[in-house]
């Protein structure tokens, strides 16, 4: 066998038709045929599959038989072994969907030397059957690589814990000189140290990739008409475009998907509650026709290799980042741009901390999970790049997106915030009369009703009326208090309590009741069809805002306009993304003096306020 026919760059030229290595692969690669072991976390569509395919071929050319890869992930195997058998190498799957005689045939493929990858279900890995055959094959020296596909599903703390994964230190106690690679898409730091623990990878070089999407664009809206914003964001932005649009129930899975196709968007419905035959007829659809839109929970997407998704929607909130990575990161797998898109409400916090806090699981894993889905509604509740702070959770540092192909929500349009630290005190002191008034808990609904003053039959049946905070908040609209209070229990100042939904106050709310804590909170989101409309007037709103300024004004104006441009340039960005005119309008208009009321101007974002307030301020003061 000559060296070059097992050279991993030859293998990668010719087996796969690709002229280099991307990021880390050729160091997995190398590490692998080496005989090392490896943890490797790669972004989807990072290239995971070629760190421990070309090892397999160069082992099995090498004399060194064959590879196994363990994945629970039926459509991956099909497809993945599809690929391979196309690409000349011999390939097969071990799963339920196989006939006995299918197996057998398999098998005997195995023992003879000739198979090179065989992809094997976790549960049947770990089977006396398919144990001994393995031994046999390392008795002969012909067990070349193991390959632990979605690794993370190994760990308690993981999105996807799979109990049948925690039976894979097998593999370490039964062939220690059989080099193993484990390999995920996400996973934090906790869960990476269960891994390394579970796999018994100690020795096991780790290989983290860069987790940024940079073709991805991230947008989070406030939920008024989750339905109606989903159908405006299709139409609009992606006529003809195949997608993924995630819900948490199957319920709504189905409603969703009927209400879609009869709105004219050729949609499906998937989820595991359907019989398999149809779910299976969905998947090829989507998989084989062009423009069909996915609706379904997370029973569908893991192994979908799918490269041409233009945008993944959730209509529900996930459970934790990781599991929002690696939906949205099932989009634009061919580099190309694409969207992940998600309405997000008051109704999501509620739920998704009640679950927790009634599944039967030991209160130490309640505690992880809650302190996961609080990194999720600080993603979802952020004023900064979105971006940045996805990256952030997996320990990766990051500027703000505006190098990105795709800028985030946030960088494109920074949200306006405000001073709400009154109006949540308002809200919790409200809480707080409840209890003196009988002990009682509420939900947010009564709650606002009580705040706007509101004469409902319950806040009459209760005597709410006669509480010093009754109508204390008819100054905001339903909306804007829906508002406040999702982002009261996203900071964790209220907590949803037992069936009914009730708000409980928390340890942290006497500090914001005693004015020792001051909170800017995002504005409320006016409806979909009102903030399109002020994004197109306020294109034009410059030139008449200009028309209507003072000397004082127009000169600020123009100043901070020749201040732009130089930052423009400088970090060779186009001007707007620094700041829209309208904003520059604003500054010059309110003439700010302090961060604080700089902070208040439309447009200016924290990550913005940090890296430009002291130089506008500066330049609105006079100095130069």
């Amino acid at each position: 066998m000559s060296s070059d026919s097992i050279s991993p760059s030859a293998i990668l030229r010719d087996v796969f038709g690709y002229g280099a290595f991307r990021g880390a692969q050729a160091e997995i690669v190398e590490h692998l045929i080496a005989d090392g072991d490896a943890l490797v976390l790669m972004p989807t569509g990072g290239g995971k599959s070629l760190c421990y395919q070309i090892p397999a071929i160069a082992r099995h050319r090498a004399g060194k038989g064959l590879a196994v890869v363990v994945s629970p992930l039926i459509a991956l195997m099909h497809d993945q072994v599809g690929a391979l058998e196309e690409a000349g190498v011999h390939a097969a799957f071990l799963n339920s969907t196989l006939t006995l005689k299918d197996v057998q045939r398999i098998e005997r493929e195995m023992m003879s030397g000739r198979l090179i990858l065989v992809y094997v279900a976790p549960e049947r890995l770990t089977t006396p059957r398919m144990l001994g055959q393995f031994d046999a094959l390392h008795a002969r020296g012909l067990l070349s690589l193991f390959a632990i596909d979605e690794a993370h599903c190994v760990s308690q703390w993981g999105h996807d814990f799979r109990e049948d994964y925690l039976a894979l230190d097998v593999l370490h106690e039964r062939y220690p000189d059989v080099p193993r690679i484990a390999l995920t898409a996400t996973a934090d730091a906790l869960t990476r140290a269960d891994i390394v623990t579970r796999l018994k990878l100690t020795d096991a070089r780790v290989f983290i990739s860069s987790f940024d999407r940079p073709n991805i664009r991230y947008r989070i809206v406030e939920k008024m008409d989750s339905r109606r914003q989903l159908l405006a964001f299709l139409r609009e932005e992606h006529v003809g475009d195949a997608g993924i649009v995630y819900c948490l129930s199957r319920k709504k899975v189905e409603e969703t998907a009927a209400w879609l196709a009869a709105e004219g968007i050729p949609a499906l419905p998937y989820h595991a509650g359907m019989e398999s035959g149809a779910r299976r007829e969905h998947q090829d659809r989507f998989l084989r026709d062009d423009g069909v839109v996915m609706v379904a929970t997370i029973a569908f997407g893991m192994g979908i290799d799918k490269p041409d998704v233009r945008f993944v929607a959730h209509l529900d909130l996930p459970k934790n980042i990781e599991s929002y990575y690696q939906e949205t990161g099932r989009a634009g797998r061919d580099g190309l741009p694409a969207d992940a898109w998600m309405a997000y409400g008051l109704a999501d916090v509620v739920n998704q901390r009640r679950m927790i806090d009634e599944s039967p699981a030991e209160e130490t894993f309640k505690r992880v999970q809650r302190g996961k889905l609080d990194a999720l509604l600080s993603l979802a509740e952020a004023h900064d790049c979105r971006r940045a702070r996805l990256l952030g959770y997996f320990g990766e540092a990051s500027a703000p997106c505006v190098a990105a192909q795709n800028v985030c929500d946030n960088c494109l349009h920074p949200p306006q915030t405000w001073d709400a630290t009154e109006a949540a005190r308002k809200a919790l002191s409200c809480v707080y009369r409840f209890y003196q008034g009988g002990g009682q808990r509420f939900g947010a609904m009564h709650l606002i009703d009580v705040l706007r003053g509101k004469d409902t039959d319950k806040v009459t049946q209760y005597g709410h009326r006669r509480l010093s905070t009754f109508g204390i908040g008819a100054d905001l609209s339903e909306a804007q208090w829906r508002a406040v209070l999702r982002q009261l229990i996203a900071l964790g100042h209220l907590r949803v309590e037992g069936e009914f939904n009730t708000l409980e106050l928390t340890e942290s709310a006497r500090a914001v009741l005693r004015g020792e804590v001051q909170l800017f909170l995002r504005q409320s989101a006016k409806s979909s069809r009102e903030s399109r409309k002020s994004r197109s007037e306020s294109r034009g709103k410059t030139g008449r805002a200009r028309a209507s300024m003072s000397g004082g004004e127009a000169a600020r104006f123009e100043a901070l306009k020749i201040w732009r441009a130089a930052i423009a340039r400088e970090r060779n960005l186009p001007v707007y993304v620094v700041f829209h005119d309208s904003a520059l309008a604003e500054m010059a208009r309110e003439a700010p003096e302090t961060l604080a009321a700089l902070a208040q101007i439309s447009g200016v974002g924290a990550k913005k306020l940090e890296a430009y307030g002291r130089d506008i301020l500066r330049l609105l003061s006079g100095e130069r």
